[in-house]
């Protein structure tokens, strides 16, 4: 972001105004009180007790609120497991300490990345929303919540300002995408910038940061036993007017939410515009976080009642026409067109022939995934990762398509996750598509960034996925392909090619989030209880919804 750059609503200087205190927020008892496990406490223990014995790990504890740190904290912590902890380990710590950004000495973030032979900065010296949830799931499970809750704190205040592009005003539960603490050490001040999505490129707002900050409280919440900071006014404000944003009636006639290209971790245009597998998954697994969350008094009320029956028409809606299997693509492959009825199986009047050639090959007989976005006469057919790793944590897929999606994972390793995991999207764009869909752009080369290019902090994801699924060997296989290379590569942002062999063209060394999504691998696989803080099971209300219906109506 430029220093010069002039905008409304943007700045603070904290010495001078007066700012939420991080500080001014007593520090309610925790929850410690004896009670009945929860059906998903229960299985993740249970969970955590399997994998460990399938991986021959023992002598392993979850620690209890407040309690033991990982074994990856200290030498002295490692002591008490039956084994050493990779040499990575250490340095990883270390860089992700680096990264640390201080708001009037109390940590609040960390910045997108620390690399220093880098001339041009841009806007990797800012602390960005979605790029700081691997970090503070690394902090939450060290036993060090306190910078997460600072910056859940922070950002809900960002939230509060007036936020203009041009001369229109952005909704107002809108959180930003990112922002930056300018220390002056001459006045004393800390002065608070804050992007909107106004100094991004192609000034597109983040839809994303809403539903990551919904879910990081709630891995808060989860992680500490701590109730009282998602109980606070401000809070619980947040949460509604994120949930005003995306709950408001419109003319849409799907439950999924309309965007823009570039909302989300894919933030250049790459042909995601519609109804993208991202932001979907998202926005199922925030309402399902919000809804405990929510006090049930006159406003949370109303709130839970739209959360709940929005929540049945979305899982109804994705897992019956964004999910692909050997059988529905056959299906799609002999579809009817032009039908004007009720009972129109192709309801979104796709062409069979808009089916593109290199789909046939990919499907295998065994699994499936959920493609990239489907609106009237288009289905993405494309594999995104984040999509299918959120939709199987928050158990917007169903147990059987969780399992169908690692099957493809494992049917086509070579393709998804190649000599570096992974892929973030699959296949590239290139040629004349690439022209048209990207505007010929340059970062987005076929197999480069978000065009085909493999990110090493999505392995967090994979993993998580693989843990709930019960497949850790799958995870544990693309970690010691990311421990070959990582370190000695500087941490990446992200690897070019087909099978993801060369650090990226533009790729930013000491990237914070692929340090981060290591140490989360690395810390669920150790103790897979980790895993209740970013997971939900299936909720068993919707489970009838997911029979293919002949009517619309659900």
């Amino acid at each position: 972001m430029e220093s010069g750059l002039k905008k409304v609503g943007s700045y603070c200087a904290l010495g001078e105004v007066d700012d939420l205190d991080l500080s001014r927020l007593p520090d309610k008892p925790k929850l410690n009180i004896e009670r009945q496990r929860s059906f998903e406490e229960r299985s993740l223990s249970e969970l955590s007790i399997k994998i460990r014995a399938v991986d021959s790990f023992e002598n392993m504890h979850s620690p209890a609120h407040g309690g033991m740190r990982s074994v990856f904290d200290t030498p002295a912590s490692s002591a008490r497991n039956s084994f050493e902890p990779h040499p990575m380990i250490a340095e990883a710590w270390e860089a992700l300490r680096k990264s640390l950004v201080f708001l009037r000495g109390q940590p609040v973030g960390t910045i997108a990345a620390v690399d220093h032979a880098s001339e041009e900065v841009l806007n990797y010296d800012q602390v960005f929303v979605r790029d700081f949830v691997p970090s503070a799931l690394a902090f939450l499970m060290n036993g060090e919540p306190d910078i997460v809750k600072n910056f859940l704190l922070k950002t809900v205040y960002l939230q509060g300002w007036e936020k203009r592009i041009d001369r229109f005003k952005l909704g107002e539960g809108a959180m930003p995408a990112s922002f930056k603490v300018l220390h002056d050490p001459v006045r004393k001040t800390d002065t608070l910038i804050a992007d909107f999505g106004e100094s991004a490129i192609g000034r597109v707002a983040p839809v994303d940061s809403g539903f990551w900050w919904i879910i990081l409280l709630r891995a808060y919440t989860k992680s500490t036993g701590d109730l009282s900071l998602a109980e606070t006014p401000e809070c619980q404000k947040g949460m509604r007017l994120i949930l005003s944003l995306c709950l408001s009636e419109g003319f849409d006639t799907f439950p999924t939410l309309l965007c823009a290209d570039g909302c989300s971790m894919i933030d250049r245009r790459m042909g995601i515009y519609g109804y993208p597998i991202e932001i979907q998954a998202l926005f199922f697994m925030a309402l399902r976080c919000a809804l405990p969350m929510l006090k049930h008094d006159a406003e949370g009320k109303e709130f839970v009642e739209r959360i709940v029956k929005r929540l049945h028409a979305l899982s109804y809606h994705m897992r019956n026409y964004f999910w692909l299997d050997f059988q529905q693509l056959n299906d799609i492959y002999r579809y009817k067109t032009e039908e004007y009825s009720h009972t129109a199986v192709n309801k979104f009047n796709v062409i069979p022939d808009s089916i593109p050639d290199w789909v046939f090959d990919f499907m295998p007989t065994r699994g499936g995934y959920f493609i990239g976005n489907v609106s009237p006469a288009r289905m993405d057919f494309r594999w995104f990762a984040l999509g299918n790793c959120v939709a199987i944590l928050s158990s917007l897929a169903t147990p059987e398509q969780s399992m169908a999606i690692m099957d493809l994972i494992e049917a086509r390793w070579e393709e998804l996750v190649g000599e570096m995991p992974l892929k973030i999207s699959y296949p590239a764009i290139e040629s004349h598509e690439w022209r048209i869909v990207t505007g010929c752009d340059p970062k987005n080369t076929r197999w480069s960034y978000h065009n085909g290019g493999s990110w090493p902090v999505l392995i967090w994801l994979l993993t998580a996925a693989c843990i709930k699924t019960g497949r850790p060997q799958i995870a544990r296989r693309a970690i010691e392909l990311a421990e070959s290379r990582l370190l000695k590569d500087g941490w990446p942002e992200y690897y070019d090619g087909k099978l993801g062999r060369y650090v990226g063209k533009q790729a930013r060394k000491f990237q914070t989030w692929s340090i981060a999504g290591y140490l989360v691998a690395k810390m669920m696989l150790e103790d897979p209880s980790h895993l209740g803080m970013i997971s939900l099971e299936e909720d068993k209300a919707m489970k009838p919804l997911i029979k293919r219906s002949t009517s619309w109506t659900c």
